[in-house]
């Protein structure tokens, strides 16, 4: 049961542990995560609004400087110049050299005739007449004029500029067809990715450029649609699907409008990788932690299971300590209330002795029986008394008488004492002594027998043929001599340890040992200020170590 707290408190603790260190990181992280998240998908919003802004320029600054070229061309050459074919196929020509956006260059005249024509389609467009066409009525309003991408005469997309200038009392239009591959580059330009995308639709949703994609010119792009924007904007939408991030631009001098696509699992990788990374080493944290709280609380377990023995132990001590108070109180009555009758019994008992060296009695038949029975009864009367005795002896509180000893000269005499049967039962004393013991101040009489008590047991523990072995030393940690007493004799069973201080508690035959010789040494240690430890398992002998303080 003991074991499963023990089990228990520690699960609660690694538990407790690991939640208050956890959340806190997780939550950290994620405001973190979420911070950058946050910054990251802003930065690379701007960076697509910025470079949509930028494509839709350089298409502006193209188209700008492509009407600047036909503006200063036509205000600087008369009607009558440039109808002249030869001359103005030599202007086309200078034109080319600085710029190949041109793919033809044509006059005509108020009436939309064609006047002259440079370029590859001169059969189809020469005998031409633009009156009808709605470009011609734009440029003829509004005196510059660039169309949507559109079919015209030669029935493939293409888109025009066109400039009028009113000369004298006439009006004529200078018109030129734009390679449509150079906006289709500047467009390209800003595809991203594997999955990036560009293209410009007129307000008709109309595409004017080729997507990357799907979709062909003058149809409606495979996208959202975007005809309706006003200005540079980024957002996120989902089309059949799939979710991508959409960028818009107008292009100011046709009102086209720039669209540009990308996919956010490429923009944002980087964000992904992060996202993994910092997951990564939440996990990476989360096991640190469980593996850090784990052994710090295994040392907690053990350290508090320690501190508990300890306290058992203490706990166990204090009430061997109570007992022995209580014990000695009612050992010191019952001596009393028992010596008196001893008394009496020992007195008549010699009387009777007296009485049987009378002659009458003498000659009586069962005068040996009864000698024999007053003898038996002084000699148990003999006996009563000296347990008495020690029962007094145990109860009484007597304080120590001090003086200067040293342990191992009174180790030897106690060995001196027991000598003779020792020898008898083939029994060998062996002493250590540790030569450098410093002199304590105690009592020596009692001390001794405490050796006495412990030898003496130790002898009737192995009985015939062993060993006791006597080790003296110093712990200087705690400044206290100690005194090993080892026998090689049978050892005790955990539930005979427990109980050999306790009073009257006696393994020995009936009438052989009266169970206070241990009780008493354990008194005597207590009030010596020193204690007596005991280690023993059946079949490996037992050892009584004796702990002196240094005084």
């Amino acid at each position: 049961m003991e074991a499963q707290q023990y089990r228990k408190l520690w699960w609660d603790i690694i538990l407790a542990t690991v939640c208050f260190s956890v959340v806190p990181l997780f939550v950290l992280g994620g405001v973190i995560y979420h911070q950058f998240s946050v910054s990251y998908t802003a930065k690379i919003m701007d960076d697509m609004k910025t470079l949509a802004e930028n494509r839709a320029s350089s298409i502006d600054l193209f188209l700008e400087e492509r009407i600047s070229q036909l503006t200063g061309l036509a205000n600087t050459h008369s009607v009558q110049q440039l109808q002249n074919e030869d001359f103005l196929n030599k202007v086309f020509n200078v034109i080319q050299t600085r710029s190949k956006s041109f793919l033809d260059l044509g006059v005509i005249d108020e009436e939309g005739n064609h006047l002259a024509y440079v370029g590859p389609y001169y059969s189809i467009l020469k005998k031409g007449n633009y009156q009808d066409e709605k470009w011609f009525h734009e440029v003829m309003v509004t005196g510059v004029y660039v169309s949507d991408v559109f079919l015209g005469f030669r029935k493939i997309p293409h888109f025009i500029i066109a400039v009028m200038v009113r000369e004298k009392n006439q009006s004529w239009v200078l018109r030129a067809t734009i390679d449509s591959d150079i906006i289709d580059n500047i467009v390209r330009a800003a595809w991203i990715g594997k999955k990036g995308d560009a293209f410009i639709i007129n307000r008709e949703n109309v595409l004017q450029t080729t997507p990357r994609f799907g979709g062909k010119v003058m149809e409606p792009p495979k996208a959202p649609e975007f005809a309706a924007a006003t200005g540079a904007m980024v957002e996120e939408m989902d089309f059949r699907g799939e979710t991508f991030l959409y960028a818009t631009s107008i292009i100011k001098l046709k009102k086209w409008v720039l669209v540009m696509r990308e996919a956010p699992t490429e923009q944002l990788t980087p964000l992904l990788q992060a996202r993994f990374l910092a997951a990564l080493i939440a996990l990476g944290g989360v096991v640190l932690i469980i593996i850090g709280a784990y052994f710090t609380t295994r040392a907690m377990m053990k350290e508090l299971q320690r501190m508990d023995r300890k306290k058992a132990a203490s706990d166990e001590m204090a009430i061997q300590s109570s007992k022995m108070a209580a014990l000695g109180k009612m050992a010191a009555g019952i001596a009393h209330e028992i010596n008196n009758p001893l008394a009496v019994i020992g007195e008549k008992a010699g009387w009777m002795k007296d009485l049987l060296g009378m002659e009458d009695v003498a000659k009586s038949e069962n005068f040996q029986a009864l000698s024999d029975a007053v003898t038996k009864i002084e000699y148990h009367v003999v006996r009563a008394k000296t347990l008495t005795h020690r029962l007094l002896g145990f109860a009484r509180r007597m304080e120590p008488m001090a003086a200067r000893i040293n342990i191992n000269e009174i180790l030897d005499e106690s060995i001196e004492f027991l000598k003779n049967e020792a020898r008898y039962r083939s029994i060998d004393i062996q002493t250590n002594y540790a030569p450098d013991l410093p002199l304590t101040t105690t009592d020596q009489a009692q001390l001794q027998q405490v050796f006495l008590n412990i030898i003496n047991n130790g002898i009737d523990a192995i009985g015939k043929d062993g060993e006791i072995t006597i080790n003296t030393r110093l712990t200087k940690k705690n400044n206290e001599i100690s005194v090993e007493i080892s026998d090689n004799g049978p050892g005790m069973p955990k539930e005979v340890l427990q109980k050999i201080f306790d009073p009257f508690f006696t393994t020995k035959e009936v009438g052989k040992g009266t169970g206070l010789g241990l009780s008493i040494s354990y008194s005597i240690m207590e009030k010596l200020g020193g204690r007596i430890m005991v280690a023993s398992e059946e079949g490996s002998g037992t050892t009584f170590t004796i702990y002196l303080p240094v005084r």
